[in-house]
C-alpha cells in the first residue's frame, strides 16, 4: 500500500514513516526538501499519485495567530484537494487534545479551522488528538524564561512520548478510516510545572520553576481540564523517567 506522510521528515514523521516501511509498504516523506510543498501546491500531484493514505504532520514554521491560520487553511485546502482528485481513500491528520477548549489561543484556532476542512472534504478521515510531547518539555521552559526562573501553567496536562505517537499513527494509517477523532495521551496526568521542574532538574539545569496558573500556553492561559483527555483516550506505555533514560538529550 502507498502512504503519503506529509511532513515526514520531521520529529513524528520521521518515526512514523519507519515505523510502515518496516511493516512493508511504499511510505513516501513529503517535505518541502524533497519538492512536496503543500502551501504552493507544488509537487503534490505526483507524490499523491496512487496513494491510498496519507498522514498529515506538517506544522506551520509561524505561531503568529494570523500566519498559523493562513498555513493550516491553505496547506489543508491544498492537500485536500489534491488528495480528492488522486482517489485518496483515508486521510489522517494528528491534532491536539484540547484544542477545541482554548478558542483564545490562534495555533488552536488554526487546528480547529484545519479540522472543519477535513471533515468538510468528503474524504473518509481519521483525526488523532494527542496531548503534548516528552521533547517539548525543554520549549515550554524556554518560552516562559525570564533570567533564571522558568515560569509554567500549575494545570495538569498528560504528555506522551513521540515513539508512542508514531505507534499508534502507524496502527491508525492501517486501520479503516472513522470519520471522526481519537485520543492519545501519555500514562498518567501531572501538573506541567511539576514536570518541567523535574525535567530541569534532571538535566541539571539550575533554572528555577514558578508556577502559575495564568502562565500563557500558545498564547491562553490553562485550566485543569483544558488539555487531558477524556474518559477513554488511547494511553502510550512510556512514562517521563524511561524516555528521560533514552533521550539523545544534551544534558549540563
Amino acid at each position: 500500500m502507498k502512504i503519503v506522510v506529509i511532513g515526514g521528515t520531521g520529529l513524528i514523521g520521521s518515526k512514523t514513516v519507519e515505523r510502515l516501511r518496516k511493516r512493508g509498504h511504499e511510505v513516501l516523506a513529503a517535505s518541502p526538501n524533497s519538492g512536496v510543498n503543500t502551501i504552493t501546491g507544488e509537487g503534490l500531484t505526483e507524490a499523491l499519485a496512487g496513494a491510498q493514505v496519507v498522514i498529515d504532520l506538517a506544522n506551520s514554521p509561524s505561531f503568529e495567530d494570523k500566519a498559523v491560520l493562513e498555513f493550516f487553511e491553505t496547506s489543508g485546502g491544498n492537500l485536500l484537494s489534491a488528495e480528492k482528485r488522486a482517489g485518496v481513500k483515508h486521510h489522517i491528520a494528528l491534532s491536539i487534545v484540547g484544542a477545541e477548549r482554548l478558542p483564545k489561543s490562534g495555533y488552536m484556532r488554526a487546528k480547529m479551522a484545519q479540522e472543519r476542512l477535513i471533515k468538510d472534504s468528503g474524504i473518509p478521515y481519521t483525526i488523532v488528538h494527542s496531548t503534548q510531547f516528552f521533547e517539548f518539555l525543554g520549549g515550554i521552559a524556554q518560552s516562559g524564561t525570564v533570567g533564571d526562573i522558568a515560569t509554567v501553567s500549575s494545570a495538569y496536562f498528560q504528555p506522551i512520548a513521540s515513539d508512542d505517537v508514531a505507534d499508534i499513527m502507524t496502527d491508525v494509517a492501517l486501520s479503516p478510516p472513522v470519520n471522526g477523532a481519537i485520543e492519545i495521551a501519555g500514562p498518567e496526568p501531572i501538573r506541567m510545572s511539576d514536570l518541567v521542574a523535574q525535567f530541569l532538574k534532571a538535566m541539571n539545569d539550575p533554572r528555577k520553576v514558578s508556577a502559575d496558573p495564568h502562565a500563557p500556553y500558545f498564547g491562553t492561559e490553562l485550566d485543569d481540564r483544558s488539555l487531558v483527555p477524556s474518559d477513554h483516550p488511547r494511553i502510550g506505555a512510556t512514562r517521563f523517567e524511561d524516555w528521560f533514560s533514552h533521550a539523545p538529550l544534551q544534558r549540563n
